[in-house]
């Protein structure tokens, strides 16, 4: 069948295996157990068990749903959630392997309404011969339409399947609600630089892997961490790529000149907990406040290249929002904030797109500071303890304290600014040591000129100068 992709074997301890008590052991034959050695590195080194999963502690710990689900051999729907390369796909067999279970895989790029059906068929005919139980993995499930997504609720019903969806978008947005409320939802995160760090270490020692036969530099190493961004197949692929290109050149160890050459990307020198972090977004940051959208670009480009964790891009990129432009362009908070969701919803390396357009909206904006130096200045006059009382009018008449008369005596009453004329009351608002403060102090560039104006007219009837 088109778009199927099926393991009868999957889950069937080989010959002279162990069974633990409930949870079974992976066998020769299962998905990732039995490679043959041609397979892609990143495909031999699969792990065989939720231990050998690298990251993702939330998931691996004791008690986690996860967990409970493999070694109490439950049958239990689960949707995962996460940004590629994080371990979806692993999950999906290791639970196919430990509970002993047929692999079923549909592709979502390929399969249609019926290839789902006939899955499913299969499972629950499978089930009345007193056969196994199936695992039926969705890869990219956000790319079915809702009646493919539909057909998968009989089986998940019915239990006829275990579903393991995966997908790398949001799937409150992407995934019908019948099939999230039957489903266990799993968040996945991107695997640390110490986890990708792991997962190559092991690749060049197990036998699966590289044996020993090649050994990788620290510089090499760094490099192949910084272009996996977090992603555990890349960086399985790239140290392939590597170990060949020094076999190859009769080398038996990976240096950064060698690595470099076989991803054909040449190692941007960055540290992420050194200095090379602070000097680039802050380069990045001043660039935009200076308005040169070309040299924040070269920044971007640096820190994305270089692995940097993108959400830390965007929430400067939110700052500097405020910071630098405020009210001068009032959607260019709107525009980083949707930013810095995209990175959430998304990931990267399409993420980047959205971070390239805050960061050119950002750049190009009229800038005015006039937000910062407002809250700053009364802040200064908290810390310096000009606070006073809030006048008698403005407090409020509905607690306790207030029915006691803590809120009587008031010398003016309260207006209510909507009965005013133009909705602007005169009337005091700060306390008296500050009624002559002015904090915000709105400039004459881009939109913000025309809220200079209009300040001015209403801070002046409010005040009662005119």
């Amino acid at each position: 069948m088109d778009g199927l992709f099926e393991i009868p074997g999957a889950g069937h301890p080989a010959p002279g295996s162990v069974s633990g008590s409930g949870s079974g052991t992976p066998s020769a034959g299962s998905l990732g157990t039995n490679t043959h050695a041609s397979a892609p590195l990143a495909v031999r080194m699969r792990p065989r068990t939720i231990d050998e999963l690298v990251g993702q502690q939330q998931l691996r710990a004791a008690g986690s749903p996860l967990r409970r689900l493999i070694e109490g051999d439950q049958s239990m729907s689960l949707l995962l959630w996460g940004p590629p390369g994080t371990g979806k796909t692993t999950i999906a067999a290791i639970v196919s392997q430990q509970t002993r279970r047929r692999f079923v895989e549909v592709s979502a790029v390929a399969a249609g309404v019926k290839e789902v059906r006939a899955a499913i068929d299969g499972a629950r005919a499978e089930l009345a011969r007193g056969g196994q139980e199936t695992v039926l993995f969705v890869d990219e499930v956000h790319r079915f339409t809702k009646a493919q997504q539909d057909a998968l609720l009989p089986g998940v019903e019915n239990r006829w399947v275990t579903l393991i969806a995966a997908t790398t978008e949001n799937p409150f947005f992407s995934v019908i609600s019948p099939l999230l409320s039957r489903s266990l939802l799993l968040r996945l995160q991107s695997l640390t630089d110490d986890d990708v760090a792991e997962v190559i270490d092991q690749a060049l020692t197990d036998e699966r892997g590289l044996a020993g036969e090649t050994a990788l530099d620290e510089e090499a190493r760094a490099h192949l961490v910084r272009l996996a961004g977090g992603d555990a197949r890349r960086a399985l692929t790239y140290l392939e790529a590597a170990a060949g290109a020094a076999a190859s050149n009769g080398l038996d160890t990976i240096d950064l000149a060698t690595a470099e050459t076989a991803v054909d990307q040449a190692a941007v020198r960055y540290d992420r907990q050194g200095d090379q972090h602070y000097d680039v977004i802050s380069a990045f940051i001043k660039s935009i406040r200076g308005s040169d959208a070309d040299a924040a670009l070269h920044y971007l480009a640096r820190m994305i290249e270089a692995g940097e964790d993108p959400r830390f891009i965007a929430r400067r990129l939110v700052v500097s929002a405020s910071e630098d432009i405020g009210l001068a362009d009032p959607t260019a908070l709107t525009t980083a904030v949707a930013a810095a969701q995209a990175v959430q919803l998304i990931g990267l390396p399409e993420a980047r797109l959205n971070l390239a357009q805050a960061t050119i909206a950002l750049a190009v904006a009229p800038k005015s500071n006039a937000v910062i130096t407002a809250i700053d200045a009364a802040q200064a006059d908290v810390r310096a303890g000009r606070i006073g009382a809030v006048p008698p009018h403005l407090r409020d008449g509905h607690y306790a304290a207030a029915k006691l008369g803590h809120n009587s005596g008031a010398p003016k009453p309260y207006v209510y600014s909507h009965d005013a004329p133009y909705g602007i009351a005169e009337q005091q608002y700060a306390p008296d040591e500050l009624q002559d403060a002015e904090y915000y102090k709105p400039t004459a560039l881009g939109a913000e000129a025309g809220i200079r104006e209009r300040w001015e007219r209403v801070r002046r009837i409010v005040r009662g100068r005119g």
